[in-house]
């Protein structure tokens, strides 16, 4: 017997479900929960691990918060029938843990880093790598002025008007590190269909 529609619904759009309403009670908590959660080199190598993963819903101001669950709402809209949901929670952790662990690795000198910019190219990669289809020129259009926004931050840091937009100073790593995790997980999953079709084409 299936599960009830509601909680269909809730299985399958829990992910953006849980990540706004966990940034939204954050915020409301004020300064001492986003100190105490924010990514911060220190207190992760000192043991608070949990950082690497609470950083990414941690948020400037209520203009980076409500700048992010816009995205967020995008990128769900676009690409949420493009992976099952626990495919889903895969890129987003795969992705929180590229974006950090790039920071511990590349980024010695960032002290603390807030946002969900990070996994949101994490998911926006992977959604749009997933669903990609062989001559489907829009597909490509879109992921070619994703990598050219990326490869515009690594050259000449972030575009004008996002600092003004966030509230604050743009790592814009974070968003090359989120795409590189997100991108990986939807690659792995075609070479891992395409492998999966290919013993059935041989049997």
């Amino acid at each position: 017997m299936p599960p009830p529609a509601p909680l269909r619904s809730l299985q399958r759009h829990g992910l953006p479900a849980l990540l706004a309403l966990s940034s939204l009670l954050i915020a409301l908590l004020g300064d001492s929960a986003a100190e105490a959660l924010r990514y911060q080199r220190e207190p992760i190598l000192a043991g608070e691990v949990w950082r690497l993963f609470t950083g990414h819903i941690v948020h400037l101001s209520w203009s980076h918060l409500w700048l992010n669950l816009g995205g967020l709402a995008l990128i769900w809209f676009l690409f949420h029938h493009q992976l099952s949901a626990g495919l889903w929670w895969l890129a987003l952790l795969v992705s929180s843990l590229v974006v950090s662990g790039g920071f511990l690795l590349f980024d010695p000198a960032l002290e603390w880093y807030v946002g969900l910019s990070g996994i949101l190219h994490g998911l926006f990669m992977a959604g749009l790598i997933a669903g990609l289809r062989a001559g489907a020129w829009a597909d490509w259009l879109l992921l070619s002025a994703v990598a050219a926004k990326l490869i515009w931050e690594q050259l000449y840091g972030a575009l004008p008007g996002s600092a003004e937009a966030a509230g604050g100073n743009v790592i814009v790593a974070a968003h090359l590190y989120g795409a590189i995790g997100g991108a990986a997980v939807a690659l792995a999953l075609r070479f891992y269909q395409r492998r999966k079709s290919g013993e059935r084409v041989s049997s």
